[in-house]
């Protein structure tokens, strides 16, 4: 079933579209990849980035909030990098250039995303206190990308590298993974030492 792409704010998209237009911005991002990479440059997939800050203290479905979108950056039949725009006082304005894991990690979830029966429009979801991204698969094809909070059928897709003990590209649905996730932030109990005899 194809997945519903949302549209970017024109605005993000002529941000990162000026960011790879320019041979400084291009040669100067801490990616090799991108610096490498000979031939036109082009934007691809874009998927609003939601941030879920506090997994520890939640007690239902997570309350995320939009920072910015991501581009995969494509150079011929593969993306070399991800480029983000940040929502500023200002306005949309292009952020950064990523490389490393995570770009292959939503190339392989995307096409995972792509094979299920089901309609989703794709969203990435940040968890920084466990130092973890998804793919975010929300039921509310006709949402912006912008706005809709989770519901419990949504899937959730790790991308690797995922957290120990979270399997990465596993689609999970958000009820079942919850638990799992408020549980790793979970202190272990301090175990009380013996009064002296």
């Amino acid at each position: 079933m194809p997945l519903h792409l949302p549209p970017a704010p024109a605005p993000a998209l002529r941000s990162v579209l000026t960011a790879l237009g320019s041979p400084t911005a291009v040669r100067e991002a801490p990616v090799p990849a991108l610096r490498a990479h000979q031939g036109p440059l082009s934007p691809d997939h874009p998927l609003p980035v939601h941030v879920w800050d506090d997994v520890s203290r939640t007690g239902g479905l997570p309350q995320t909030r939009l920072t910015g979108w991501r581009f995969l950056v494509r150079g011929g039949e593969r993306a070399v990098a991800t480029a983000e725009a940040m929502l500023t006082a200002d306005g949309w304005t292009f952020s950064r250039f990523c490389g490393g894991p995570y770009v292959a990690a939503t190339e392989q979830a995307l096409a995972q995303a792509e094979s299920l029966a089901t309609p989703y429009q794709p969203r990435l979801l940040s968890v920084p206190e466990l130092y973890m991204l998804t793919l975010w698969l929300h039921h509310d094809t006709a949402s912006d990308g912008a706005e809709g909070p989770a519901a419990p059928g949504d899937l959730l897709i790790p991308l690797a590298p995922a957290p120990p003990g979270i399997a990465a590209h596993r689609p999970q649905r958000i009820a079942d993974l919850l638990p799992r996730l408020t549980l790793r932030l979970t202190p272990a109990a301090t175990p009380l030492l013996a009064e002296p005899a």
